[in-house]
Formats: C-alpha cells, sequence, structure tokens
C-alpha cells in the first residue's frame, strides 16, 4: 500500500509540476509528512532525491551524506513525475489565461492553509 501512496504523491506532484512548475516543496514534501509519516528531514531528503538530477543533486548529496534519504521512496515519487508531468502540461494548456491563475492561486491558498492548521 505504501508504494501505491508513494507513486500517487509523485504523480500528484508529476501533475502540478506540469501545470504550475512546482512540485517537491509543495506536492512531495508535505505528501511525505501527512500520508507516509515521514520525519522533516528525511522527506525534504527524499524530496530532493526524485527531483534528482535537474534539481536537487548537491542537496540530496547532502541529505544522503546524513542519512536522510529514502532512495526506494524517491524512485517511486520520481516515476510519478515523470508520468505526472504530462498531465498537469496538457491541463493547464486548455485552460484559458484567467483560469490558470484562479486555478494556481487557489492551490497556493490551499497549501498554506494546509501547513498552518497542521503547524505546531
Amino acid at each position: 500500500m505504501i508504494y501505491l501512496i508513494l507513486l500517487a504523491i509523485g504523480l500528484l506532484a508529476g501533475v502540478f509540476a506540469g501545470m504550475f512548475g512546482v512540485g517537491g516543496g509543495l506536492i512531495i514534501v508535505p505528501g511525505l509528512l501527512f500520508l507516509v509519516k515521514m520525519k522533516d528531514l528525511e522527506a525534504m531528503g527524499t524530496s530532493l532525491a526524485a527531483l534528482i538530477p535537474p534539481v536537487g543533486l548537491l542537496g540530496a548529496i547532502e541529505y544522503y551524506r546524513n542519512g536522510y534519504i529514502n532512495i526506494k521512496y524517491a524512485a517511486l515519487i520520481g516515476a510519478g513525475l515523470f508520468i505526472g508531468t504530462l498531465f498537469g502540461a496538457r491541463i493547464m494548456i486548455s485552460l484559458p489565461p484567467g483560469m490558470v491563475k484562479r486555478v494556481y492561486a487557489g492551490f497556493l491558498i490551499a497549501a498554506a492553509v494546509r501547513m498552518l492548521i497542521t503547524a505546531k
């Protein structure tokens, strides 16, 4: 079941990356924290590993050196990202420009509210 959750996180991050150019900080890290129950640094390190090589190679190496990356989880999220970005890009390209701005703003507000509510 955990593998399906990880693939879903990657797929959702890929869709949102295709739609908004985001993924790691707004989708993957919260997904790993809330759904997989990872610790903060492990979620951040695993997210970076999933986004390698174009985004976080040097940062991920540092997290890896300190034991904060789950390689198997990062690979599964990466597989979802690969497919999800195609769907996200197709969604956004099909929308009128005004709707694109509203969809993105709504997404950012929802992510911020979730983070505020769960902050300890």
